[in-house]
């Protein structure tokens, strides 16, 4: 199990926070999201790399790409 925590900077309220949360939470492999709204961040616990690169894309998608 490993935790990986992502800067999103378009992170800017709850629904934001709701959105994030809808789509990562039943990905295969993720086993809990945290979205802090105040500092824009998102804390991931996945299975595996591949799992990270999903969770990574998918944010991308619903616009909230993390910073590199």
């Amino acid at each position: 199990m490993f935790t990986k925590t992502l800067h999103a900077a378009n992170i800017s309220c709850q629904h934001c926070a709701h959105a994030i949360q809808k789509e990562l939470t039943p990905m295969p492999g993720v086993k809990s999201v945290q979205v802090d709204v105040e500092h824009k961040l998102v804390t991931v616990t996945y299975d595996n790399e591949q799992t990270l690169a999903k969770a990574e894309a998918a944010l991308a998608e619903i616009g909230y790409p993390a910073d590199k």
